[in-house]
């Protein structure tokens, strides 16, 4: 069983909300989005690390969080994150051991499945990056800069991609160092390993790992929350 670390952005703004707590620290059912995260983690076996980047008001309440959720056999730490969240994962990265992989995921998505997490880092325990999505149902659009349609790409091939994005951490760890050192950004980590040119697999997730950005995701959380078998 490979040895795993796990890296948790958590200092998203709450405007989209319209509230002023981040969206990590937002509490359904007695606890904040980022414990209910956090639990389908702290489980997985070969677990050894795990490192969440915060905004400095919100240090406090992460340790706190850490500290009830994970195991005392898991070493962790709360650090303050960038002013991306590009720059966070790399601080993360920082304070990463010598561990086999490395899992990143976002902390406002608390229903990721455990098997889907497996599955995720056998495939980058054989490959090197793995990354859970699921295919596009909706045709997609390539527009210029005047919102003329320049292109349909093809449905089958198109995948919405997910969290958590999993990679052997010498790779991970070289791709986000020569982005720094290039000012090279990149909307996820994976960009980031394609950029340097190595290659990352899609592993099929599920429809119900939402990320929680906008209210209604606060709504359809609650709906996945009263079945049981999430």
């Amino acid at each position: 069983m490979p040895s795993k670390a796990l890296i948790i952005p958590a200092a998203g703004a709450g405007k989209r909300m319209q509230r002023n707590t981040p969206k990590p620290f937002i509490k359904l059912q007695g606890r904040t989005i980022l414990e209910h995260t956090l639990q389908k983690f702290v489980e997985v076996d070969g677990l050894e690390q795990v490192i969440i980047a915060t905004s400095t008001a919100y240090i406090n309440e992460a340790t706190s969080v850490l500290a009830k959720a994970v195991p005392g056999s898991v070493s962790w730490d709360c650090i303050e994150g960038g002013a991306e969240r590009q720059q966070s994962v790399f601080k993360a990265l920082q304070k990463i051991a010598d561990l086999d992989l490395v899992m990143i995921h976002d902390a406002v998505r608390p229903f990721i499945k455990k098997q889907h997490i497996y599955d995720c880092c056998k495939k980058a325990s054989e490959s090197g990056a793995a990354i859970l999505g699921i295919p596009a149902k909706d045709t997609i659009k390539k527009v210029d800069a005047n919102g003329v349609v320049v292109e349909t790409p093809d449905r089958s091939s198109l995948w919405q991609v997910q969290t958590p994005q999993v990679f052997q951490t010498p790779l991970i760890k070289q791709a986000h160092a020569k982005a720094a050192e290039q000012n090279h950004p990149a909307t996820d980590d994976a960009s980031l390993v394609e950029w340097i040119g190595k290659p990352v697999h899609m592993v099929q997730g599920s429809v119900d790992n939402i990320k929680i950005t906008y209210p209604r995701d606060l709504q359809q959380a609650k709906i996945i929350f009263g079945n049981q078998n999430f």
